[in-house]
């Protein structure tokens, strides 16, 4: 079967800094002089489709901004006014034009391309599931105190994380938040952890807290059920180990059944986190349509300038946001991309794209943490992402390569997490690499219970392994360079500031 190596990802660096901070800063104020929208709101051809526009945060929907929202074709979804982000459905489609000329609104534009609902459907691939012979096979070989299939997570002592486990679990005082496909709290590796509580449903754009509102469907990708057990999965004699096992963790789904992670969902998503005291979310994916948001175009600028405040308003609340780097071996610090897939609910185009203009979100947004994924040999993983001054870490993500094969007993050099339904199965990618950052983040929590999320990342990067430049990086053995790695040992464009320590993380 194939691996699932997810289309979702991350691509940049918690200290952005330089022009990059500048780039991702809030758009100015339209001024007072801007011209009213004007009345011509039936203009628009019929399909419906979903906008974020941006207002001054703290201050409200003011009434002018509401009625400029009706007279352009639009209804207010729900709004956020402590970030200033409204979200909006309209069919007119001049909308977001219109609404940029009114005085006090920052930004505006549409998040999606297809209407709603888009109709779609991604393909993210079919994990590989174990038999029950391979179950059976893994647990005669468990050690005491091994969880039944823990023999098969080379993963888990490639960042000490079974050495960590001997010191503490971590403390069930801390939160984990999945911003995901869903998560299945009904699998035996999570439901111990699960915190119903702090779960919802943000695919619309505000939240739904309907008991499992949740969980995904039975025909709804298991990504971030895989992702909840690689963090959190209990240590009770089940199935796998997860790299914080006492730690508590919580569901936000924020992709639709046809596998898009819309902007107006991760806003949601980042403001359930900051208002329920979650301490690190977990973001496994790209803000759909476009893979990189161009800060010149007013429709992604806007939504780069939505999720900025959300993840940074999280932030200030005191969670700490951990994303992937992505899954396309793309040089993240050179000075063009060529973007193949984007808007992928619309028509895909090549782009070429600058990469200090154009963000993959949330992964490129001041005070994230972006990781990369390395394989079974401790080498980046032949489809990470890279970029020096993009990545900050480095974790196990597998690899299907014949070089990064692990030892015995593990079998496969991809990485083994629960799946819907009470399975478990492999998938690799920097998704599976992002959720071994949030529980070593979330073992740094427990045992430093006060520090802000500024002190929880500093201890991140300096107890990371530092982990020197793989040096040709042949990964294939062909003879071919297929990547090139800048930087010292103690900080690269391959593992940023090191490989991540749990052991560190409860003994520092």
């Amino acid at each position: 079967m194939t691996v699932l190596q997810s289309r979702h990802r991350r691509v940049l660096a918690v200290p952005l800094g330089m022009a990059m901070a500048a780039a991702l800063a809030f758009l100015p104020n339209v001024s007072a002089s801007a011209a009213a929208v004007s009345p011509s709101a039936g203009s628009g051809d019929g399909t419906s489709l979903s906008y974020v526009v941006n207002v001054r945060p703290g201050h409200g929907t003011s009434e002018r901004v509401q009625r400029a929202i009706e007279r352009a074709g639009g209804s207010v979804v729900i709004a956020y006014d402590e970030i200033g982000v409204i979200v909006v459905h309209s069919s007119n489609a001049d909308f977001a034009m219109l609404i940029r000329k009114v005085p006090g609104v920052d930004s505006a534009g549409a998040t999606r391309n297809a209407p709603l609902p888009a109709q779609s459907t991604t393909d993210v691939g079919t994990p590989q599931v174990l038999s029950s012979e391979q179950v059976a096979q893994a647990d005669a070989q468990a050690t005491d105190g091994q969880d039944p299939l823990e023999p098969l997570q080379w993963d888990l002592p490639a960042i000490k994380a079974d050495k960590a486990h001997e010191v503490t679990l971590g403390s069930p005082k801390v939160t984990v938040a999945v911003i995901d496909t869903g998560v299945d709290d009904t699998h035996p590796d999570i439901a111990p952890n699960f915190d119903a509580a702090a779960s919802t449903n943000c695919v619309s754009g505000k939240p739904d807290t309907t008991y499992g509102a949740w969980r995904p469907s039975s025909t709804e990708s298991p990504h971030g059920t895989h992702v909840a057990g690689e963090i959190a999965g209990a240590k009770n004699g089940i199935g796998i180990t997860g790299v914080a096992p006492g730690v508590k963790v919580a569901g936000i789904k924020v992709a639709t059944s046809a596998g898009y992670f819309y902007t107006e969902a991760v806003v949601c998503g980042f403001v359930w986190a900051a208002e329920h005291h979650i301490d690190v979310t977990n973001n496994s994916y790209y803000t759909d349509p476009w893979y990189f948001n161009c800060v010149d175009d007013p429709d992604q600028k806007a939504l780069v300038d939505a999720i900025t405040r959300a993840s940074l308003f999280a932030e200030k609340k005191g969670t700490v946001n951990v994303a992937a780097a992505g899954n396309e071996s793309y040089d993240l610090a050179s000075d063009s991309i060529t973007d193949p897939v984007s808007p992928n609910d619309g028509t895909p185009r090549d782009r070429v794209i600058d990469p200090h203009k154009c963000f993959d979100i949330p992964t490129q947004l001041p005070g994230v943490v972006t990781v990369a994924a390395t394989g079974a040999k401790g080498l980046k993983s032949s489809f990470s992402n890279y970029g020096l001054g993009v990545i900050d870490i480095a974790a196990p993500g597998g690899d299907a390569t014949a070089y990064q094969q692990p030892e015995p007993p593990a079998t496969s050099g991809l990485i083994l997490g629960p799946l819907p339904g009470g399975k478990w199965g492999y998938m690799a990618g920097t998704s599976m690499a992002t959720p071994h950052v949030v529980g070593v983040a979330a073992l740094i929590k427990s045992t430093h219970p006060h520090a802000s999320p500024a002190l929880v990342k500093a201890l991140l990067y300096a107890e990371a392994t530092a982990t020197p430049c793989t040096d040709p990086y042949d990964i294939n053995g062909d003879g071919k360079i297929d990547a090139v790695c800048q930087g010292s040992k103690n900080h690269n464009g391959f593992y940023g500031w090191g490989t991540a320590d749990a052991l560190a993380a409860v003994t520092r």
